[in-house]
């Protein structure tokens, strides 16, 4: 299995945002993640529509979408429209996630189901098959540069256990405090794709950043 490296830019300088998506485009990433977040979902407002449509101009690498919204089926086609590749809605936004999942398909892009991190992997039995990936958040929704939850592993493990069975093929994603400290046992747990932001975006050398935890993304570890 390929392990991918999706640079968050909601750590990005919105001052510079170009720069800092064509530094993406030449270094080892492979895709954008791109965080929306409404303010009523979760305890924040990032960007809608016009920033995903201007990432999409100069972005050179599929758009890995995490919608942190309420009601996000209204919005599917639109986002969809705008760039957006791989669309990650919350199970817990979601009454009728299988529904939802019709939608994002039916739009043209890779399917993708969020758990926050008291959220069980258990409840996505049913919908598995379904999927394209599943994101785990590693921190609570909302903020960037929080701490690592080490419950995080478990559920990682659960979830890939459960794919092995259900749907071989899915990837399993993990956000919020990733960073060289845990990459490697990340993957050692099931991770598949790795969001980075504070550690890719406040490093020094940003695409050396990105190198280094492509490698150690494909390394093993001593995690048990």
């Amino acid at each position: 299995m390929k392990h991918l490296i999706a640079p968050s830019i909601l750590a990005a300088d919105f001052a510079n945002l170009q720069s800092d998506i064509e530094m993406v485009n030449s270094s080892a990433a492979d895709w954008f993640h791109v965080d929306v977040m409404d303010g009523v979902f979760v305890p924040n407002i990032s960007f809608g529509f016009p920033v995903l449509e201007a990432v999409k101009k100069y972005a050179s690498k599929p758009l890995d979408v995490h919608l942190m919204i309420v009601n996000p089926d209204q919005y599917i086609a639109r986002f969809a429209a705008a760039g957006a590749d791989i669309i990650t809605v919350h199970y817990e936004a979601c009454p009728h996630l299988h529904r939802t999942i019709q939608l994002i398909h039916d739009a043209g892009c890779k399917a993708s189901v969020a758990l926050n991190p008291h959220t069980p992997v258990s409840l996505l039995q049913d919908i598995l098959a379904d999927l394209d990936m599943v994101l785990i958040m590693s921190v609570n929704p909302g903020f960037g540069g929080q701490q690592f939850i080490p419950n995080t592993y478990h559920k990682l493990r659960e979830l890939k256990e459960l794919s092995l069975k259900l749907n071989p093929e899915l990837l399993i994603e993990v956000d919020g405090g990733v960073s060289m400290a845990n990459i490697s046992a990340l993957r050692e747990a099931g991770a598949d794709v790795f969001v980075a932001g504070n550690a890719v975006f406040a490093d020094a050398s940003p695409v050396e950043m990105i190198a280094t935890l492509k490698a150690a993304s494909a390394a093993s570890s001593s995690f048990i």
